[in-house]
């Protein structure tokens, strides 16, 4: 169900092919999130892309779609205390074996967005920018990107002074400027620069 593979892509001809992506690698808050999916030959979505070029209306729709036409889908995860103990690329990597393992279908390949993948006991690939290239690279990024910004939205109603709904948790001037003022909260990465300079610098100042 590959929709634009480069001539470079060598892989054996192979029954499943599972598209993995991730979303939440830069930003200061949440979990890193990861999805696996494997998509149904003989039901083609349209209109599959990096989620980042849609529009939000158009991934919520395109998540729903997903969900009830692949074969197989799957939602991974580390959470601020893996990332902060492990790091962010070792944390992702984490996530995207546990999406893989939870597909309720094994596949026997997997194309992973990036340019490393980790060891998910089957053959794989890394494929730069596959979000755009590989429809099951973009079927995943469009569920992970859905699942962690309305995760944020969520959070943002518990503590709606950082402004988590509207960034996502990335480092913008504002949301840099409300952890100064009201400091964080257990869902912050402690070991993220950001915010390891203003932990450092409140300490200073006590």
């Amino acid at each position: 169900m590959t929709k634009q593979l480069i001539d470079s892509f060598t892989y054996p001809q192979a029954n499943y092919i599972a598209g993995v992506d991730e979303v939440g690698r830069g930003p200061l808050c949440g979990d890193v999130v990861t999805a696996a999916v494997i998509l149904d030959p003989s039901k083609p979505i349209s209109g599959l892309n990096d989620s980042k070029k849609l529009t939000e209306k158009r991934r919520n729709q395109l998540f729903e779609v997903i969900k009830n036409n692949a074969l197989s889908w799957s939602i991974g995860r580390a959470s601020v205390e893996e990332i902060d103990r492990l790091n962010i690329l070792h944390a992702t990597m984490l996530a995207m074996q546990r999406a893989v393992k939870g597909l309720s279908i094994q596949p026997d390949f997997v194309l992973v967005d990036g340019n490393r993948c980790p060891d998910f006991g089957v053959a794989s690939q890394a494929v730069v920018k596959g979000d755009s290239l590989v429809a099951e690279i973009s079927a995943a990024s469009i569920l992970a990107k859905v699942t962690r910004d309305r995760e944020m939205e969520e959070l943002d109603k518990r503590y709606p002074q950082y402004g988590l709904a509207k960034h996502k948790g990335y480092p913008t001037k504002q949301h840099l400027e409300a952890i100064q003022q009201y400091g964080i909260n257990q869902y912050y990465r402690t070991s993220f620069a950001p915010i390891k300079a203003i932990l450092n610098k409140h300490k200073n100042s006590i």
